[in-house]
């Protein structure tokens, strides 16, 4: 690595090779790193090649660099927006105490209880 490149920079680099599990991207003559699959973009991608593509100029996040190994991890999800999280809206998720009225007793009557009751409810 010639130049010397920080977690958390934000750089413009050029895709050079598309794989299965990411693109590599060049970060300058004698640098490129990995934007994986999964930092791509937020949800499910399928194939990278539908995102980018060889040649493509891409601003991409500095996640990892690792100086042993000279591999540099980048993200260009990190700097999307987050997109909203519509299910969670529409689905507001309710407390155990508006789900269980702790005042029913009924509710909390071991099972031999309540068997008892029911054969007595039945009438045998």
């Amino acid at each position: 690595m010639t130049k010397k490149y920080e977690v958390g920079d934000v750089v413009t680099g050029k895709v050079t090779g598309i794989q299965p599990y990411g693109a590599f991207v060049a970060l300058d003559e004698n640098t490129q790193g990995l934007v994986h699959i999964s930092e791509i973009t937020y949800g499910f991608v399928k194939d990278v090649a539908d995102f980018l593509k060889i040649g493509d100029e891409v601003q991409v996040k500095i996640l990892e660099v690792d100086e042993n190994s000279e591999k540099i991890s980048l993200s260009t999800r990190a700097l999307q927006d987050v997109p909203p999280q519509k299910r969670k809206e529409q689905f507001p998720r309710k407390s155990l105490q508006d789900r269980v009225d702790e005042s029913d007793a009924n509710g909390f009557k071991s099972l031999r209880d309540k068997l008892q009751d029911w054969i007595e409810q039945s009438g045998h």
